[in-house]
C-alpha cells in the first residue's frame, strides 16, 4: 500500500509509516505508564521479536526520554530491581508490571492470568498494542517470515502445521499494520487460476485466498476492539503471492539502494566502514545506518547506480568549488579529493562535519559498488538477464555465456539459471536443465534451488492460452518475451529495462 500522499485517508496530517509506528511505541505505550507509576525510571523488558519491532522504529535516546533506564531480554537471567516498575512489551504466549502484547491475546491466556493470585496484583496494566511488524523504512514493513517460501510452497507444505501457522501469524501481523494506521482496507486478492476442469486446485494456489480471509477476520474484530478504528473501508489492500512474478527478487536491480543490499555486507540497514582516528595515524571501524535521516541516502536510494555516481561526483565538485580549504588541499595534492581526504577534512572543518561525513560515506560506497560491478562482470550478467526476460536471448546465448564467462561467480550463474527456469519451466522436465546446471558448475544444493522454481509456477500455463501473467509480444514477432517493452519510455541508463509486474 502506498503511503506517499500528503494526508491520511481519514483527513489527518500525513505521517510516514515509521513515524506512526514510533509514535505508538513511545507515546501510546511507554508514556502511558507515567500516570500510575511511582518510580521515575522503569525497565523495559522485551522478547527477541518485539526488540526488533522497537529497534526498527526507535533509537535508544527516544526510549530513555520516556523514562526507561534499562532494556532487558525476557529470556535472559536478570538482576532483581524491586525499586523499578517494569514495562513488558512481548508476544502473547504462555511463557510470558505493565504488560503490552504485540498482537491480540487469546481469552484462555487472559483467564489464566486472572486465576493466578500471585501474578494479578502485580499487573498495573494489561493492553494489546496490536503492533507486530518491522517498519523497515518510511513506506514499508515486513512480517519477519524469512522461511515463508519453504513453509508455504515446498512439496511437503500442504496441510502441514508450519503451513497453517505461517499463514495465521502473517495475517495477524499484516492486520496490526492497519490497527496502527487506523485504516480499514477493502481486501483484494489474486484468485486461484485454473486451466480447465481437469486441473486440480492445490493449497499453493489458494494461499492469497486463505491469507485474505484470515486478514479480514482479524480486521473485523478490530472494529469492536480497537479505539477509533474505522467502521467502513478507507483504503485498498492487494494480496498476491510470489508466483505472480518469480523473476523480480532474483534479477539484479540497478538502483543505488538495491545495489547496496545486494553487493555489500550489510546487516539490515547497518553498514560498517573505516574512518581515520582522531589523530589521523590509523583507521577505525564505524557503524552507520542508511536511513531516512540521511539526506544523501534519501535523494539517491532509488536512482540508477550510474546516475547516483554522477550526482555524487557533482556534489563533490560543487563542495570543492565553494570551499577554500578543499581547493587548497586539491592544489597541494594535484588531484581529485579521495574519500580519505574528505574524512580528514571532517576533523579539520568541524562546521562542515555532517555534510562532509555524509558525502564521503556515499562516495566511498558508490566507489566500492562500481568496483564490485567491474570485478564480477555484472554488466554482462545483467545484460543477459534482461535479454532473457525480454526475449532477446535464449538457450543458445545462455550456453555460450556459461562456456565463455569463466570469471562469473557461482551465485550469479545460479541467479541466471533460476531466471531461465522461471521463464522456461518445461526445459527442466527433461535432462536439458541438468546439463545446463552441470555446465555452470553448480552444486547439488544449487540444483535443488533451481528445480524448486517449479513449485512457484502453478498450473502449466503453456498448455493453454487462458489466464496467467506471461506478457508476450504479438504473434508476428518470433522472440519469446516475458515482459513488454514500456512504450514511450527511453531510459538514459543501461540495464534499466526490467520492471516488476506489480509496482507501487
Amino acid at each position: 500500500m502506498s503511503l506517499d500522499s500528503e494526508a491520511s485517508s481519514q483527513g489527518g496530517d500525513y505521517r510516514s509509516f515509521r513515524q506512526i509506528t514510533r509514535d505508538r511505541l513511545l507515546f501510546e505505550m511507554l508514556r502511558s505508564t507515567r500516570k500510575n507509576s511511582k518510580s521515575t525510571w522503569k525497565v523495559l523488558i522485551m522478547d527477541k521479536f518485539t526488540v526488533k519491532i522497537m529497534s526498527y522504529a526507535c533509537k535508544m535516546a527516544d526510549i530513555t526520554e520516556e523514562g526507561v533506564s534499562l532494556v532487558e531480554d525476557l529470556y535472559k537471567r536478570r538482576q532483581p530491581l524491586p525499586s523499578l516498575d517494569a514495562i513488558y512489551f512481548i508476544q502473547p504466549t504462555k511463557e510470558k508490571a505493565y504488560v503490552f502484547f504485540s498482537s491480540p491475546v487469546h481469552k484462555e491466556l487472559v483467564a489464566q492470568i486472572k486465576k493466578d493470585s500471585s501474578v494479578l496484583p502485580r499487573i498495573a496494566a494489561l493492553s494489546e498494542m496490536n503492533l507486530e511488524y518491522f517498519a523497515i523504512d518510511s513506506q514499508g514493513f515486513t512480517t519477519d517470515h524469512e522461511r515463508a517460501l519453504e513453509e508455504l510452497f515446498s512439496e511437503n507444505a500442504e496441510g502441514s502445521h508450519k503451513y497453517n501457522a505461517c499463514l495465521n501469524t502473517m495475517a495477524t501481523r499484516i492486520s496490526t499494520v492497519f490497527a496502527s494506521m487506523r485504516e480499514f482496507p477493502r481486501v483484494h486478492y489474486r484468485v486461484a487460476k485454473t486451466i480447465d476442469a481437469s486441473t486440480m486446485t492445490t493449497l499453493r494456489d489458494l494461499i492469497p485466498t486463505k491469507l485474505a480471509a484470515s486478514v479480514w477476520n482479524c480486521l473485523a474484530k478490530y472494529k469492536t476492539t480497537v479505539p477509533e478504528f474505522p467502521q467502513t473501508e478507507t483504503c485498498e489492500l492487494l494480496i498476491v503471492d510470489r508466483s505472480l512474478d518469480q523473476i523480480a527478487p532474483i534479477i539484479h536491480e540497478w538502483t543505488y539502494d538495491a545495489m547496496c543490499h545486494d553487493l555489500l555486507c550489510m546487516d539490515g540497514n547497518k553498514y560498517v566502514h573505516e574512518v581515520p582516528t582522531k589523530n589521523g595515524s590509523a583507521t577505525e571501524k564505524k557503524e552507520v545506518l542508511l536511513e531516512d535521516h540521511d539526506p544523501v541516502w534519501l535523494e539517491l536510494r532509488h536512482a540508477h547506480i550510474a546516475d547516483a555516481s554522477e550526482r555524487l561526483h557533482d556534489k563533490m565538485t560543487n563542495f570543492i568549488s565553494k570551499n577554500k580549504a578543499a581547493q587548497l588541499h586539491q592544489a597541494r595534492t594535484g588531484g581529485e579529493l579521495s574519500t580519505r581526504d574528505l574524512q580528514k577534512m571532517v576533523q579539520a572543518l568541524p562546521q562542515y562535519n555532517d555534510q562532509i561525513d555524509k558525502l564521503s560515506l556515499h562516495v566511498e560506497i558508490a566507489g566500492k559498488l562500481n568496483n564490485i560491478i567491474r570485478e564480477q562482470c555484472l554488466r554482462d550478467v545483467g545484460q543477459l538477464e534482461q535479454d532473457l526476460v525480454f526475449g532477446d536471448a535464449g538457450t543458445k546465448e545462455l550456453i555460450n555465456f556459461l562456456r565463455t564467462q569463466l570469471v562469473v561467480s557461482r551465485e550469479n550463474k545460479l541467479r541466471l539459471l533460476m531466471i531461465y527456469a522461471a521463464l522456461n519451466p518445461e526445459k527442466f522436465e527433461s535432462d536439458k536443465g541438468a546439463k545446463l546446471m552441470q555446465l555452470a558448475g553448480l552444486s547439488a544444493d544449487d540444483m535443488i534451488a533451481v528445480n524448486n522454481m517449479r513449485c512457484l509456477c502453478g498450473p502449466d500455463t503453456k498448455k493453454s492460452s487462458v489466464g496467467g501473467f506471461a506478457l508476450k509480444f504479438d504473434v508476428h514477432k518470433k522472440k519469446h518475451a516475458h515482459r513488454k517493452e514500456r512504450t514511450g519510455e527511453e531510459s538514459a541508463w543501461a540495464l534499466s529495462r526490467f520492471y516488476p509486474i506489480l509496482e507501487g
